[in-house]
């Protein structure tokens, strides 16, 4: 079945069930970032990622970031060193051939951010209530982080082979 695209801030806002858009509403960007999804859709039983395939757990991505060396060089490890970064890009080297784009985000009240600079990817792994953990990592950063944002908010997804 078809993802909604939502456009409309408002209407992001109110969602709970699955949705997707394109950085800042433009579909021109979905070439080079892909799109954004609020959490639901992630959670979804119908699932988003092709048969063999599954959104990563918190759990695997603390195994990739302890694989990495911790997770304070694993950011540099995994981000594009395309020039889509703004600079610096710091130790990006893309050594594990990941290619981390920076797709920025959507946040709960609709508007979008941090493109250039921030790339965020949902787990399947809800935190808490209306919450659930999610990986980043910044230009600036040579590290991954993991927080635990808002379940409307609008993140790239990223599969990972069962």
């Amino acid at each position: 079945d078809a993802i909604p695209n939502v456009t409309v801030d408002t209407e992001w806002t109110a969602l709970s069930t699955g949705a997707y858009c394109w950085w800042n509403n433009d579909q021109s960007t979905y070439a080079l970032y892909g799109a954004l999804y609020n959490w639901f859709t992630v959670d979804d039983s119908r699932g988003i990622c092709p048969e063999g395939w599954h959104v990563p757990t918190e759990p695997e991505i603390t195994t990739l970031g302890t694989s990495l060396g911790g997770f304070s060089l694993a950011g540099g490890k995994i981000k594009s060193n395309s020039d889509l970064w703004l600079s610096p890009n710091t130790n990006a080297t893309n050594s594990t051939n990941f290619s981390a784009l920076p797709a920025g985000n959507r946040e709960v009240n609709g508007q979008f951010d941090s493109i250039t600079r921030y790339t965020f990817w949902w787990t399947s792994t809800q935190s808490s209530p209306g919450y659930a953990w999610s990986f980043w990592t910044r230009n600036i950063f040579t590290s991954i982080e993991v927080t635990g944002p808002d379940m409307k908010t609008g993140l790239s997804v990223r599969c990972l082979r069962d």
